[in-house]
């Protein structure tokens, strides 16, 4: 947890903050306790963070990384609404002015809880799974083409599963506005899987941006790319909780 600190700027009295809750790439990883100056980005501008080592998180022992075995959808949405709902009932974050954000399998978890939850202002989905179908075998590289069948189950066996999970399939459901980041030479989630998705909350009249970026694979590495992918993020929770950041372009974002 990193509450949100300015040197020269407080909050004002009997305000709760904003909360964005990152959800971690992998999914079968881990966020390092390491200095990330992403954060320090974040909360130096009034917005506190939630770094959520899921279940399936490595680092916690064998039974606690197989809790997302054909859960991927489910466990690590459920636990990163716990962490947010515990801010929020604690009294450390605003209930309503939650985030979540994350990229990769990260992108995924954020896009799910968009769908199934209610429970976030906005989220930020950067080079995401959208489409579990389109996911397998040629819908990404060589390496990742069967990691679905460990998270989801055999394709063959549970083809509805695929569908059910899959936030391209309920993308009627969002209400919140977004940002969907993409990189246009992704091949590990490539771009097509963004299209069908967008065209679905446009279709719905839900507030959001898609910035793709030439060059980008899955990860950003040039830094122009980083700071417009970083600048708008902020944006995008500046607009939805009502919070003056001065310095950086507003995000326009479309219906």
């Amino acid at each position: 947890i990193y509450p949100p600190h300015s040197p020269g700027h407080r909050a004002p009295d009997g305000e709760l903050p904003p909360y964005v809750v990152w959800a971690h790439g992998g999914p079968t990883s881990r966020t390092p306790l390491v200095l990330n100056l992403t954060i320090a980005y974040f909360t130096s501008r009034g917005f506190g963070v939630a770094e959520v080592d899921y279940g399936g998180s490595t680092g916690y022992g064998r039974a606690y990384r197989e809790r997302l075995r054909e859960q991927w959808g489910v466990v690590d949405v459920e636990d990163c609404a716990a962490v947010a709902e515990a801010l929020a009932d604690e009294g450390t974050a605003d209930r309503h002015r939650l985030a979540i954000r994350g990229g990769s399998a990260g992108g995924w978890t954020t896009a799910a809880s968009l769908v199934t939850t209610g429970l976030y202002a906005c989220g930020t989905i950067s080079y995401p799974v959208l489409d579990l179908a389109g996911w397998t075998q040629d819908g990404t590289h060589d390496f990742e083409s069967q990691y679905l069948t460990g998270l989801i189950g055999p394709y063959d066996e549970v083809p509805d599963r695929y569908r059910e999970r899959s936030p391209l399939r309920h993308a009627d459901r969002i209400t919140a506005p977004f940002l969907l980041l993409q990189g246009l030479d992704d091949a590990v989630c490539p771009p097509d899987q963004c299209e069908p998705f967008l065209a679905e909350v446009s279709r719905h009249g839900v507030a959001h941006a898609y910035l793709a970026f030439e060059g980008e694979g899955h990860g950003f590495r040039r830094a122009e790319t980083i700071v417009r992918a970083v600048e708008a993020e902020l944006s995008l929770y500046a607009q939805t909780f009502g919070v003056s950041v001065p310095g950086i372009a507003v995000l326009e974002l479309t219906k």
